[in-house]
């Protein structure tokens, strides 16, 4: 866990020093500051996609995926945890409690790194890629901090949550985690980290809370497969 530990440390200092620059930003710098993140998301959301080998199985996984979170009503699940928290922890009334939250959150859960990171780190005790995407994760929570504000701190739970959960349950996990497998499950999850990035440009609202299902399909395809086999 000492990856997944550091990870959530890191997004907590780096989310703190962006509280302490946030009066000092002009709002047409964060504007145009976030416009930059918000594109680069999209790059490392489409170069984690392409790792995926089978375009067909993607386009299930993301259809099949996107219909059970509607189901369950995932978006709308997280946001209410974030005015929840907004409403406990933050006297903001404009709501950027909540969406640093929940857009924080998404974007350091769902990519490949820490998927396959977590992974490493249960499987080999081998901490490197958590180690460097907890460097990558600090310096955005200080852009995020410094624009929405004290909910980008909070998204460090969410991340030792989920990051965990894999970490733990990777040993258990070993014998259908193959590299294909891994590889459509960061496929998926650049689809997702691409997709929050065009919400960050307010290009379209695209629920991607309700897609993250499409996450874990690849695994349970699998599993089922070998099943029938």
């Amino acid at each position: 866990m000492i990856g997944t530990i550091v990870n959530a440390a890191a997004i907590m200092a780096g989310g703190v020093f962006g509280l302490l620059l946030k009066k000092g930003i002009k709002d047409r710098y964060k504007m145009t500051i976030m416009q930059a993140i918000g594109l680069s998301v999209i790059l490392i959301g489409i170069r984690s996609a392409l790792n995926a080998t089978d375009l067909l199985g993607i386009i299930i996984c993301m259809v099949v995926g996107s219909l059970l979170g509607e189901a369950m009503r995932i978006e709308d699940r997280i946001e209410a945890l974030g005015a929840y928290a907004e409403k406990h922890f933050n006297r903001s009334t404009d709501g950027g409690f909540s969406k640093g939250l929940v857009t924080a959150s998404l974007v350091f859960c769902v990519g490949s790194m820490a998927i396959v990171g977590s992974l490493e780190s249960g499987l080999a005790g081998n901490h490197e890629t958590l180690f460097a995407k907890s460097l990558l994760d600090g310096i955005t929570s200080v852009v995020f901090a410094s624009t929405f504000g004290s909910g980008v701190i909070f998204s460090a739970a969410p991340v030792l949550i989920y990051q965990g959960a894999i970490t733990l349950g990777a040993s258990l996990l070993r014998p259908v985690l193959t590299s294909s497998v891994i590889a459509q499950m960061s496929g998926v999850g650049g689809l997702l980290i691409a997709a929050i990035g065009i919400n960050m440009l307010q290009l379209a609202h695209l629920k991607v809370g309700n897609m993250l299902p499409a996450i874990f399909l690849p695994l349970i395809y699998y599993m089922v497969l070998q099943l029938f086999r």
